[in-house]
């Protein structure tokens, strides 16, 4: 296994999006969230475009809006104008505030602005992260959002048993948290099921299953229904157990999981449920928690996997393929691209976390020696370091071309999917994902065959 850091001054086309993209994302999936980026104007309407495009749903990113003078005498007034703005016209329950560029090299003092804020008891929850898109992917300003969502939302343990009983809060705490990453709506959806099937119901933080692929309106709806329930939150340290999803995440040194671990909560960290391996620890680990055996239905979808790897093995077998994506994502299809039989040549991410190698040497143990890593890559060098064209590339949107250029077919998972629809219900996690996965791997590479046939086939 080879690894290898880009040391560039340049970047072309690179493999990651602007960090406050994920953490205006994160807050999209709170009940009654609400985003406000603190710099220009360009910033929320380059985010809003890479999000409508992939979920096709109507989404609002407030802005302070910085002119000329603001990034000259700072954006105090501009802050607490768009504030007002958006307690009028939206009410949210929670207003998540997170940076960009301009703001973080002015040097802004956000929590002076905050602060001065609070004094004023407006109604709204505050919630800031610190995202400059010059240090980060999209990834990384996901899960900084999440973090600051649970130290600032959640109550510590000693707060709430020293609480006075008629102070105490009515709520009910959540049973299984689980951080589930940037996974798509419609997985949400099936760890929900998943976790239900053990007679446990299941809290995801953030949770954009309804957020961000609802049903139709009747009437327009400032605020889309669903998303984490804020006494969720709020209560997440008497939570039974949490889990925390991403191979990668994993190796970090502070994450949402660990700020409950630290206040006593108890918890495990997993990678991306995708493939069966992968999966079987999600569900062994529940089955731990609970101390329930496992579902049925749980062992039917698992058989019918298997059952389908078996039918196309002859297919997948001996192809090789480029991965690329988020670091956690990267290494769950690595993981489940490795028992179908396609050998993976090229692992890339614009992650620079350091922990991609370390991550995939954990979950893949029997990956050879001439995979090469690359990580805070780009296509430029994603291209160049290709010692052989792969018969797969597999990734986002953002590989379109390169796959032209190499002509070879695009299995697209991951953010963004802005040229295809459905990109919200593409499914990844647990038996019944990972099946529709390899349904679509499998179609793809007889696809691909059948065009390039010169006279074409009719039957598999």
């Amino acid at each position: 296994m080879k690894t290898k850091v880009r040391n560039a001054v340049s970047t072309t086309d690179p493999c990651k999006l602007c960090t406050p993209l994920g953490a205006a994302l994160a807050f999209h999936g709170l009940e009654g969230g609400m985003c406000l980026l603190h710099g220009s104007q360009g910033c929320s309407t380059y985010i809003r475009r890479y999000l409508i495009s992939h979920f096709k749903e109507p989404i609002d990113i407030a802005s302070t809006n910085f002119s000329e003078q603001s990034a000259v005498f700072g954006g105090r007034e501009n802050f607490f104008r768009a504030m007002d703005n958006l307690e009028s016209q939206y009410a949210p329950e929670v207003i998540g505030v997170a940076t960009t560029c301009l703001a973080e090299t002015m040097g802004e003092d956000l929590s002076q602005y905050l602060a001065e804020y609070q004094r004023l008891e407006k109604q709204s929850r505050l919630v800031t992260v610190s995202t400059p898109s010059y240090k980060g992917t999209h990834s990384d300003g996901f899960h900084q959002a999440v973090k600051a969502l649970v130290q600032t939302l959640g109550e510590s343990n000693k707060s709430l048993t020293e609480a006075a009983p008629e102070e105490s809060n009515p709520e009910e705490a959540p049973d299984v948290l689980i951080f589930p990453g940037m996974a798509s709506p419609a997985d949400l959806r099936g760890l929900k099921a998943l976790v239900s099937a053990f007679g446990r119901k299941l809290t995801l933080i953030p949770d954009i299953s309804t957020t961000l692929d609802g049903g139709q309106w009747s009437d327009y709806q400032s605020l889309p229904s669903g998303g984490t329930p804020l006494a969720a939150l709020r209560l997440s340290s008497k939570a039974h157990y949490w889990l925390e999803l991403g191979d990668v995440l994993a190796l970090a040194p502070s994450t949402a999981g660990t700020v409950l671990a630290s206040r006593g909560v108890k918890g495990a960290r997993l990678g991306y449920p995708i493939g069966i391996r992968a999966t079987d620890r999600l569900v062994e680990t529940l089955t731990e928690l609970t101390g329930k055996k496992i579902p049925p239905e749980l062992d039917e979808q698992r058989s019918r996997l298997a059952d389908a790897y078996a039918d196309a093995h002859k297919v997948l077998s001996g192809l090789t393929a480029a991965v690329y994506g988020e670091e956690d994502l990267v290494v769950g299809l690595v993981h489940f691209l490795s028992e179908v039989g396609v050998h993976v040549t090229l692992a890339a991410s614009g992650g620079a976390s350091g922990h991609l190698e370390k991550a995939l040497q954990v979950c893949c143990p029997e990956l050879t020696p001439s995979l090469r890593v690359l990580e805070d890559a780009d296509f430029f060098e994603l291209e160049a370091e290709a010692e052989t064209i792969p018969d797969l590339l597999i990734g986002s949107s953002k590989g379109y071309s390169l796959s032209r250029r190499w002509k070879v077919p695009l299995l697209r998972v991951g953010f963004p999917l802005h040229d295809r629809f459905g990109g919200a219900r593409v499914r990844l996690f647990g038996y019944e994902g990972t099946l529709e996965l390899f349904d679509r791997l499998v179609n793809t590479v007889l696809e691909q065959r059948q065009t390039e046939n010169p006279v074409g086939y009719t039957y598999y």
